[in-house]
């Protein structure tokens, strides 16, 4: 990974194509030029390969001359940009092709570059040097702008992740002040009946609940087995106001701890079926919690046997759940299942599914 990050620099990028791209021009002009040339009889293999390190270090400083000028344009209109790079380019490869006659001439027939020479050798020469600018310079474009544009894909995708971020906190936070009404209110309660033990006990783990869920658990972003472990803790708190009236049991296929979801995602859940069942129940409440993966999908269902009437299912659907489907729709960029389904006398039951990904730290 840390590779991949330092080649796609476009320093590195440049001097891999420099140094890669020049080598490969000493390679073709040698086999194609130079090769071809050894049975002649006033070969002069040393000065051919002298003139064709001055070619290759001349044409390597021009480009990089080039690639300098581009690094300081590029941020002017694409119009701008393309007509002073070519218009370079063009100047650079004349500058090239003289240096390069210049090195032919003098060192391979000891004579003045422009001494016996035609306008259609010059042309040849010229239009293979031109031709070389031209190629480096349309690869400093692609490069410099497949960067621009992976800067500019990186920036978006992180306004979209802080954006995301930014709503999942809204949500989550809009869930504090719904639980600390409910509990504080049920603390207020005993209070007033006079069972100050049990709301002294009540208040004691709201305080660790929260230290758990407000500290600890500043992530948006949680696992089936740490919602749990803070399911655990909720628990605790009503267990307090209900004694036995309160039985919770758990269903969980432990091929799902492992699973990502929305922090805060099974309290409130649960925090309805306690409200919206067991708190109308005048006799002792079940409360099935259950979580399996089907395929991709993760499923999990909280049930509660306590009946309801049709005007309390509508305020257990309030906040609570209509929160949970906006996290979740956030959270996975899809729209995720959430539903519920109350069957009268035989209880209620919020399902929900949503894409399985796994933490690898609880796989």
């Amino acid at each position: 990974m840390t590779n991949n990050t330092q080649f796609s620099k476009p320093e590195n990028q440049f001097w891999t194509l420099q140094i890669g791209g020049w080598t490969g021009y000493c390679i073709v002009v040698f086999l194609a030029i130079i090769r071809p040339q050894f049975d002649q009889a006033d070969f002069n293999l040393g000065g051919q390969i002298i003139n064709l390190a001055i070619e290759t270090s001349t044409g390597f400083f021009l480009s990089s001359l080039l690639w300098l000028m581009i690094r300081r344009i590029v941020h002017l209109s694409l119009r701008v940009t393309l007509i002073i790079s070519f218009t370079s380019a063009a100047l650079l490869g004349c500058i090239l092709n003289v240096i390069k006659l210049a090195s032919y001439k003098a060192i391979i027939h000891q004579q003045v570059w422009y001494e016996q020479l035609n306008m259609l050798e010059f042309g040849g020469w010229l239009l293979f040097s031109v031709a070389t600018m031209f190629i480096f310079t349309a690869i400093f474009f692609i490069m410099l702008y497949n960067n621009r544009l992976q800067n500019e894909h990186e920036m978006l995708l992180r306004a979209q992740n802080s954006a995301k971020e930014a709503q999942l906190e809204m949500l989550r936070y809009q869930l504090n002040p719904h639980f600390m009404f409910n509990t504080l209110n049920a603390i207020s309660t005993l209070i007033y009946k006079h069972e100050n033990d049990k709301a002294n006990e009540m208040l004691d783990k709201l305080c660790s609940f929260l230290r758990y869920s407000l500290v600890q658990k500043n992530d948006q972003i949680s696992t089936l087995k740490e919602e749990l472990e803070l399911l655990e803790l909720y628990l605790s708190i009503e267990k307090v106001r209900f004694a036995e009236r309160l039985n919770v049991s758990l269903a969980i296929q432990a091929n799902t701890n492992c699973a990502k979801v929305p922090t805060l995602l099974l309290q409130p859940l649960v925090e309805n079926a306690v409200k919206f069942g067991i708190e109308f129940s005048k006799g002792t409440g079940n409360i099935v919690i259950s979580a399996k993966r089907i395929k991709d999908t993760l499923v999990v269902d909280v049930f509660n046997d306590a009946s309801s009437t049709s005007q309390e299912k509508q305020k257990g659907f309030g906040i609570g759940l209509n929160n949970t489907r906006e996290r979740l729709n956030t959270m996975f960029n899809e729209a995720c299942k959430v539903e519920l389904v109350s069957s009268g006398s035989n209880g209620t039951k919020v399902t929900i599914e949503m894409p399985f990904l796994c933490d690898e730290r609880y796989a």
